[in-house]
C-alpha cells in the first residue's frame, strides 16, 4: 500500500469474498527489519540491502561473482614469490578470467537454455566440460541470462499496462461526460438525481469500479517504472484485495473518512526511522511480558475474574517506556484471553491489513488508515513487517468523544505457530496541541491451535484524557468495557464465528426459513454487514461528523446532520437526515436486546410499521449464540393500500455490547440477493439501536457476562436515517427536522413504556 494512503469507505473491505479466497496484502516497501538477533537487548540489526536498485537475483549474482573473483584472487596471492614472471603469469590468468565466452559457447548455452533455463550442477558441469569453461561461467551466465529475459518481459507488461491505463482513463472520461451532460427528454434541462434510472444507477456503480480498475494498474505500472503513484495524474493510491470479504461495495467516503486524520499527520520523516524501529522492538518485548507475565505485574481484582495492572510494578519492570504520563491523563490497562475460530495466519493477516481491520472491528474503528510502510515483512509473510498508522475509536453513541492515535504497528513471528502485533504511539516524535490519547505497547499475543483455532492473549494500554465524556457514559468507559481489551477480544471472537457460518457448505435443515443456498448465504451476510458498517460509522462522536443537537434536557438532547448522497450506490441519492439520542435504562442490557430483536414484539415501539403484524421471512444464524443472526421481515400493513414492506435486520451480541440494525429493503433487488446476486446494488439507509451495560454490574467469567440478567442498567442510543428529499440539491426544511425529531422522542417513550421504564 502506498505511503500515505487515504482509505475510501465505499471501498472499505469485508470479512469475506466471493470466491471465499484469502488474500495477501503486500506492498513496496523502503525498509526492512533484521530477523536475527532482533530482540536481543533492544538492538536493531540492520539487514544489507542492494543499493544499485536492481531486483535480489541480480544483487545475488554480482555477490556470488566478486566472491568467485575475491578467491581466485586470494589463491594467486598465496602462491606469489615476488618475481617478475609470476606476476606477468597472474596479469594473464586475469585478463583470461575475462574473456568474452566464444560464439560457439554462446549458441550451445542459448540452445540449451531454450529446453532448461535452469540447469542443475550436474548439467552445469557436463556443459563446461563440453564448452571448456569453468562451472561458475556457466552459471552466472544463466543467471544473466534469465535476468535479461525477465527484464525484457518486464518491459513489455508495462507497456501493455500502459496502454491499459490510458483506455480505461479515456473510458473513465467519457462516463464523467456522459453523466454531466445528461438532460431530461421532458424539459431539456439537467437530469435530477432523484429520478435516476437503474440503469442510471448501474452505470454509476459500474464506474466507481471502473476507477478502482485504473487504481490498480496504475500502481501495477508504478511498480516497474520506479514512479510513486502519486506521480500519475487524476489517480488515487490503490485498495488491494482482501482476504475475510465481505464486499462494502462502493460506500461513501464519509464512514471512514481517512482525509481528516491525515490533514494534522504527516508522514515520517527519514530521521525519524530509525527511531520508530527502535521504539517498535522495544514495544514488542513489553507486550510480549505484559501478554505473558501474571503477579506482581497483573493483580486479580475482588470479583475474582478481572486483572488490574500494578503502575507501580510496571514502573519497575517496564523503566524505558515512551516517557511520563501527561499531567490530566488517567491510564486504562487490561488483559483479555480468548480462543477463537480463525487460523492464526488470517488473524496476523487481518490485523496487518488496515482495511480489514477497520472492517472487523467496525463498532470499534470509525477511521483509519496506513501513512507509510516501513516494511513488509519476509519470507512472503508479515514477519517483521511495519507501518505508520492513524485510527479513530468509538464508542456507538454520540456522547462519547472519539480516541484518536498516531502509532506504529509492527508484527514479528515468536518460534513455530506464534505470533505477535503490537501498536505504541509515536506521538513523542511530533507532540500534537490536542493530544488526548496515548498508547502505550498494546496489541495481541497469537498461538496456533489444532483444526483451525487460535488463542488470542490481548493487552490494551492507553493514556487519555477523558473530561469530555458525558456524565452518562462515565462509569462505562472507566471500568474498561468501552475500549479495554474485553471489547477488543469479545469482538474479534463474534466476527470470527460470523465469518465461519458464512464459509459453511453443508447447513442443517432446521427450522422453516433458513436460507439453504450458499451462494443466497453469502450475499445476505455481505449486504448485512455493510448495513451495519454503515450504521456505526453514523452514530459516533467522530470529528467528521457535525451533530446539532435540538431540543431537549440532559442526556435526551436529540443529535441530528444531514449528508448529500449523489454518487454512491450503496445509499439512495438525496438528502440523508441521520438522527441520535442516547439515554439509561434500569433494565439489563439482555433484557433489552431481546426485546427490541424479536419481530412480535416490533409493533409496541416501530412507529413505521404503522401497527402492522411483523413476521420473518428468512434467517441466517451467524455465531453459536443464537441471538447473533440476519432476518429478512415482512410488515403485513393492515392498510390494503399500502405495499407490504421488506425488512433486512442483523442482531448482534458479545460479552461487552448488543446492536439491531434493520434498514428496509427493495422486494425486486432482495430476491436478486437471495439468488446470490451482487448485493452492491441494494441502496440502504441502515437504523438501528446500540445495547451497553452502564457499567455498574460487576462482571464474571460467564458468557455474555456483562450482557446477561442481574444488577446494573443498559446505556441505549437510538438512531434512524430518513431520506427526507431525493433531490440532493435541495434545501433541509425545518419540518423534516421536527418530523424526526418527533419520530425518534415516540420510539424512546414507546420502549420506555414497553419495558416500564417511564421517566418519573
Amino acid at each position: 500500500m502506498p505511503a500515505g494512503m487515504m482509505i475510501p469507505a465505499r471501498n472499505a473491505p469485508s470479512m469475506i469474498g466471493r470466491n471465499g479466497n484469502v488474500g495477501v496484502f503486500g506492498s513496496p516497501a523502503s525498509l526492512v527489519l533484521g530477523q536475527a538477533n532482533m530482540m536481543e537487548g533492544a538492538q536493531l540489526h540492520a539487514l544489507d540491502m542492494p543499493q544499485s536498485g536492481l531486483p535480489d537475483s541480480d544483487y545475488g549474482m554480482m555477490k556470488e561473482a566478486e566472491d568467485f573473483d575475491s578467491a581466485t584472487k586470494s589463491s594467486s596471492e598465496n602462491h606469489e614469490v615476488g618475481s617478475g614472471d609470476d606476476q606477468d603469469h597472474r596479469q594473464r590468468s586475469k585478463k583470461k578470467r575475462y574473456h568474452r565466452h566464444t560464439q560457439h559457447q554462446i549458441q550451445q548455452m542459448e540452445a540449451f537454455f531454450k529446453e532448461c533455463p535452469h540447469p542443475d550442477d550436474k548439467q552445469r558441469k557436463e556443459l563446461s566440460r563440453d564448452l571448456g569453461l569453468e562451472p561458475l561461467q556457466v552459471k552466472f551466465w544463466f543467471q544473466n541470462k534469465r535476468t535479461q529475459m525477465k527484464t525484457h518481459h518486464e518491459r513489455h507488461e508495462n507497456t501493455h499496462l500502459r496502454t491499459q491505463n490510458e483506455k480505461l482513463r479515456a473510458d473513465n472520461m467519457r462516463y464523467r461526460e456522459a453523466l454531466s451532460n445528461a438532460t431530461c427528454p421532458n424539459c431539456g434541462g439537467p437530469t435530477a438525481i432523484g429520478e435516476m434510472s437503474f440503469d442510471e444507477h448501474h452505470l454509476r456503480l459500474e464506474n466507481a469500479r471502473l476507477r478502482e480498475e485504473i487504481d490498480r494498474i496504475s500502481a501495477i505500472a508504478a511498480k516497474y517504472v520506479g514512479k510513486p503513484v502519486s506521480s500519475f495524474p487524476l489517480l488515487s493510491p490503490s485498495i488491494p484485495t482482501h482476504p475475510l470479504e465481505l464486499g462494502m461495495g462502493s460506500y461513501g467516503a464519509d464512514m471512514y473518512g481517512a482525509a481528516d486524520l491525515l490533514r494534522t499527520i504527516t508522514t515520517p520523516s527519514e530521521a525519524d526511522k530509525p527511531m520508530i524501529i527502535e521504539l517498535a522492538v522495544a514495544a514488542m518485548e513489553e507486550l510480549i511480558r505484559m501478554a505473558q507475565m501474571g503477579e506482581p505485574l497483573w493483580m486479580t481484582a475482588l470479583d475474582g475474574s478481572t486483572t488490574l495492572l500494578n503502575p507501580d510494578e510496571y514502573v519497575r519492570t517496564f523503566p524505558r517506556g515512551i516517557g511520563p504520563k501527561p499531567a490530566g491523563f488517567s491510564t486504562e490497562a487490561s488483559r483479555a484471553t480468548a480462543v477463537v475460530v480463525m487460523n492464526h495466519i488470517s488473524l496476523v493477516e487481518m490485523l496487518m491489513d488496515v482495511n480489514q481491520w477497520s472492517a472487523v472491528f467496525t463498532g470499534i474503528v470509525s477511521r483509519a488508515t496506513t501513512l507509510e510502510i516501513l516494511s513488509t515483512g519476509v519470507a512472503g509473510n508479515y514477519d517483521g513487517a511495519l507501518q505508520v498508522m492513524a485510527s479513530e475509536l468509538q464508542v456507538p453513541s454520540p456522547l462519547v468523544p472519539t480516541r484518536e492515535s498516531y502509532f506504529v504497528r509492527y508484527c514479528k513471528q515468536h518460534g513455530e505457530g506464534t505470533w505477535a502485533v503490537v501498536d505504541v504511539s509515536l506521538d513523542n516524535l511530533r507532540p500534537a496541541p490536542a493530544l488526548r490519547c496515548r498508547r502505550r505497547p498494546s496489541g495481541c499475543l497469537i498461538l496456533e491451535m489444532p483444526q483451525g483455532y487460535s488463542k488470542v492473549t490481548w493487552v490494551e494500554h492507553v493514556e487519555v484524557d477523558d473530561r469530555g465524556i458525558h456524565s452518562l457514559y462515565n462509569q462505562f468507559v472507566r471500568s474498561g468495557h468501552a475500549f479495554g481489551a474485553k471489547r477488543w477480544i469479545a469482538t474479534l471472537d463474534r466476527q470470527c464465528e460470523r465469518l465461519a457460518s458464512a464459509m459453511l457448505t453443508s447447513i442443517p435443515n432446521g427450522d422453516a426459513g433458513v436460507i439453504m443456498n450458499q451462494e443466497g448465504r453469502k450475499s445476505m451476510l455481505k449486504l448485512a454487514e455493510r448495513m451495519v458498517m454503515s450504521f456505526c460509522g453514523g452514530v459516533s462522536a467522530s470529528t467528521a461528523h457535525t451533530w446539532t443537537t435540538l431540543s431537549g434536557t440532559g442526556a435526551d438532547d436529540v443529535r441530528v446532520m444531514t449528508r448529500k448522497s449523489i454518487d454512491d450506490p450503496g445509499r439512495p441519492p438525496g438528502i440523508v437526515l441521520s438522527a441520535a439520542t442516547s439515554f439509561w435504562l434500569p433494565v439489563p442490557p439482555k433484557r433489552v436486546f431481546d426485546f427490541l430483536r424479536d419481530e412480535n414484539s416490533r409493533n409496541e415501539w416501530d412507529i413505521l410499521s404503522n401497527g402492522g403484524v411483523v413476521q420473518e421471512m428468512a434467517h441466517i444464524a451467524n455465531g453459536r449464540d443464537t441471538g447473533n443472526s440476519v432476518s429478512l421481515l415482512r410488515v403485513n400493513s393492515p392498510n390494503s393500500s399500502q405495499s407490504n414492506m421488506l425488512i433486512l435486520q442483523e442482531n448482534i451480541t458479545d460479552q461487552t455490547a448488543a446492536f439491531v440494525i434493520y434498514a428496509p429493503v427493495d422486494i425486486v433487488a432482495i430476491n436478486v440477493v437471495l439468488n446470490g446476486g451482487d448485493p452492491d446494488y441494494v441502496a440502504l439507509l441502515p437504523s438501528g439501536f446500540a445495547i451497553l451495560p452502564d457499567g455498574t454490574a460487576a462482571s464474571n467469567d460467564g458468557a455474555n457476562s456483562i450482557m446477561e440478567h442481574g444488577s446494573g442498567g443498559s446505556l441505549l442510543t437510538v438512531a434512524f436515517q430518513i431520506l427526507v428529499d431525493s433531490i440532493p440539491t435541495a434545501k433541509l426544511s425545518l419540518g423534516s427536522v421536527a418530523t424526526v425529531n418527533n419520530l425518534i422522542a415516540c420510539t424512546v417513550e414507546r420502549i420506555r413504556a414497553s419495558l416500564s421504564c417511564e421517566n418519573p
